[in-house]
């Protein structure tokens, strides 16, 4: 991702407010329209969080991505790569 800006949040109080206005304590990556929502956003389907914070929800396609690399490199879950074996 890393290019492109997702929405943008501020804090008012102890509140997380959107540009839309709405109020919210979490975050999602909404995949479909690739910008960072509320809790009143697209559907769960289309999504990946909830996140904590604005950035930690624009950062969510970079984490995948992480994730995936970890996963494949991993023997416990890769029947492909090499084990260690005694």
């Amino acid at each position: 991702m890393g290019e492109g800006t997702a929405g943008v949040y501020r804090r008012r109080g102890s509140v997380q407010v959107g540009q839309d206005g709405v109020m919210t304590d979490q975050f999602y990556f909404c995949l479909k329209h690739r910008t960072v929502e509320g809790e009143h956003g697209c559907k769960a389907a289309d999504r990946l969080g909830p996140y904590d914070t604005s950035a930690d929800a624009a950062r969510a396609l970079d984490k995948v991505a992480e994730r995936n690399t970890e996963w494949e490199n991993d023997p416990d879950w890769n029947d492909d790569a090499p084990r260690d074996t005694p």
